[in-house]
């Protein structure tokens, strides 16, 4: 029987005593309403090959394949792998690879046109201790900022490109590193429930809109000291055949990379966009 159970007041939801692999559209629907609620939602102790995953996450939208054509699966390019291939030919511990989505708080997919709705992960082999990842919403860090921070990004648009101000696009191929910048409102209304957001992402803004360089600067650094809100976090502790469905409209997340490098952290990823009307 199904049974959702809340983790924090604010981010994160457990389900248990489902299987995905043959989910009706009244347990879809109990799922989806717990995930919009509570922005992620982890479903436990599945058992899942890649269609399978792939079946369940299109039930949230469009899939679409990473940016990071490197680190696509061989047999799946809607699919990412992530934790493969940590050490180079020479033995060295590759850091791109074992500290990926653990450099920044951020949000997946805000150097795009069409944002990521959602981000899903399946777990194939944890380690023994780490490498949890953590989220925090984007409501209450609207919610928190000041009165004065409020005027500053109201009706600003954040300029947001891959490898944010550092250009650090090592990751993806040299033909789609000069993407030109997607633009996105700072203060953002979830288009499903119309709660206000900071959609902000200090590793992939380039600038804000209509302010120079200097204003821009200022106010990006403001914004990454205010994004993190007390009380406003959920970590999860992954088990392995755990699948967390993320809403990149809610919250920021990153990997705390601090998991024994000897050790697997292997996961399949999906990029999820809006289903077209």
């Amino acid at each position: 029987m199904l049974n959702i159970q809340r983790m924090t007041p604010k981010v994160g939801a457990i389900a248990t005593g489902v299987d995905l692999r043959q989910i009706d559209d009244e347990t879809f629907d109990q799922l989806y309403s717990a995930w919009l609620e509570c922005h992620v939602l982890v479903v436990r102790d599945q058992r899942l090959n890649l269609e399978e995953f792939l079946s369940y996450s299109r039930r949230f939208g469009l899939i679409e394949p990473h940016p990071s054509k490197s680190t696509r699966h061989p047999d799946c390019p809607e699919v990412t792998l992530l934790g493969v291939n940590k050490f180079n030919a020479d033995g060295k511990l590759n850091m791109d690879v074992y500290k990926r989505g653990g450099q920044t708080w951020h949000s997946d997919g805000a150097y795009d046109d069409v944002p990521f709705k959602a981000t899903q992960l399946y777990a194939l082999e944890i380690p023994s201790r780490g490498g949890d990842t953590l989220f925090a919403s984007m409501h209450t860090a609207y919610d928190g900022l000041s009165p004065r921070l409020k005027d500053a990004i109201e009706g600003r648009l954040g300029a947001f490109v891959y490898g944010g101000r550092s250009q650090d696009n090592k990751l993806l191929n040299p033909e789609d590193r000069s993407k030109p910048p997607a633009l996105h409102p700072l203060a953002r209304s979830h288009p499903e429930t119309g709660r206000l957001g900071l959609y902000f992402d200090p590793g992939k803004i380039l600038r804000v809109e209509g302010l120079d360089e200097s204003g821009s600067d200022e106010l990006i650094d403001e914004l990454t000291q205010s994004m993190i809100q007390p009380q406003s976090e959920y970590h999860h502790k992954w088990a392995k055949g755990d699948v967390v469905i993320w809403d990149n409209r809610s919250v920021y997340h990153k990997a705390a990379a601090d998991y024994p490098p000897e050790e697997d952290r292997i996961h399949w990823r999906v990029s999820i966009k809006e289903a077209a009307a």
